[in-house]
């Protein structure tokens, strides 16, 4: 069981994280001005940068009460599920039963459009039995003159100095993110760098190298969970999974101001602590650099290389129910001992 100890004075304890069967070690917090924050991003490894000024502005004001007063009178996206689990799906690839196989994909999180004022209202009154509510906005000059303000405040010369020194591609977009307590966005992978801001509450984060890739068993690129792992962290179940029992992770607890450096292909499983109340964060994408090949081959570099094949094929086989036993074709009794 891997759980970050609460030594000294926390305003969070351990019972309110979640308990999974997992071998995990810490994530480095490391100050802003340490230069081996540098050397782990150079090296695609997580670190989380304390006592910067990068989200300082929101750290100061974005509480639920100023967010509810100051984002705006448009409707921003909320999803809604069942449970604590907000698995992301990508609705374009549900349009044909073919993406799935033949079998019917019913989504795990259904959408609407809220005014902030109607969703804060159901957060406070939420009631165990309703749905679970998590508000996903882009941060554009939609949100409200006040947080476009705390926005361009943002320490973006230090966050603009690692973007350069790792040749990282463009900024694509910040997301704002309100969480219910308790809520869970399930163990997945970005195709992006990834510097992710906790602005109010705490967050656990578990990560994952790329190198656990078979280990977490990811759903086929052609299904709407695509980059999502098919293994439930709360009832793991090793005869379909085995090689779950050998992941290895590390993990980190998130508060207000911390930023949190995920590497692109890196796997992140994230929760709002339980009884912690809302929490809110903002996410940084980048994309990744200009792809130069240097033998041996990085682990993400090997996951890029396997999910162009596998895209490859669907596009030429046009059925994804001939790409697996087309690859299985291709290794067993070739590749295979």
């Amino acid at each position: 069981m891997g759980e970050q100890e609460n030594t000294g004075k926390k305003p969070w304890s351990s019972d309110q994280l979640r308990r999974y069967d997992l071998d995990l070690e810490q994530i480095p917090r490391l100050h802003y001005k340490d230069p081996k924050i540098d050397d782990l991003i150079a090296e695609n490894k997580p670190v989380v940068i304390t006592d910067s000024n990068v989200i300082k502005s929101a750290k100061e004001r974005w509480t639920p009460e100023y967010l509810e007063e100051n984002l705006g009178c448009s409707g921003h996206t909320v999803f809604l599920s069942k449970n604590h689990k907000f698995k992301y799906f990508d609705e374009a690839k549900m349009l044909t039963r073919s993406n799935t196989n033949g079998i019917e994909f019913i989504p795990p999180t259904r959408k609407a459009r809220m005014k902030i004022v109607e969703f804060m209202k159901k957060l406070r009154e939420w009631k165990p039995g309703n749905d679970r509510l998590y508000l996903q906005q882009p941060l554009n000059n939609t949100v409200g003159p006040c947080l476009v303000r705390d926005f361009v405040e943002f320490d973006w010369e230090y966050i603009t100095k690692k973007h350069n020194k790792h040749n990282w591609g463009p900024l694509t977009s910040n997301l704002l993110l309100i969480s219910q307590e308790g809520n869970v966005t399930p163990c997945h992978y970005d195709e992006q760098q990834n510097f992710f801001g906790q602005v109010y509450g705490y967050k656990r984060c578990i990560l994952f190298p790329p190198r656990d890739f078979e280990c977490l068993y990811p759903h086929p690129v052609h299904h709407p969970h695509d980059r999502q792992s098919m293994v439930d962290f709360d009832r793991p179940d090793y005869m379909r999974f085995p090689k779950f029992k050998e992941v290895r992770g590390c993990e980190t607890v998130v508060e207000p101001g911390d930023v949190l450096y995920i590497p692109i292909y890196w796997w992140h499983h994230v929760e709002s602590l339980m009884r912690g109340g809302p929490t809110v964060s903002v996410n940084f994408w980048y994309k990744g650099g200009p792809t130069s090949l240097e033998y041996p081959l990085k682990d993400y570099q090997k996951i890029s290389i396997t999910r162009n094949v596998e895209k490859m094929l669907l596009e030429v086989l046009q059925d994804p129910r001939e790409v697996g036993p087309l690859l299985r074709n291709m290794v067993l009794g070739r590749y295979t001992e």
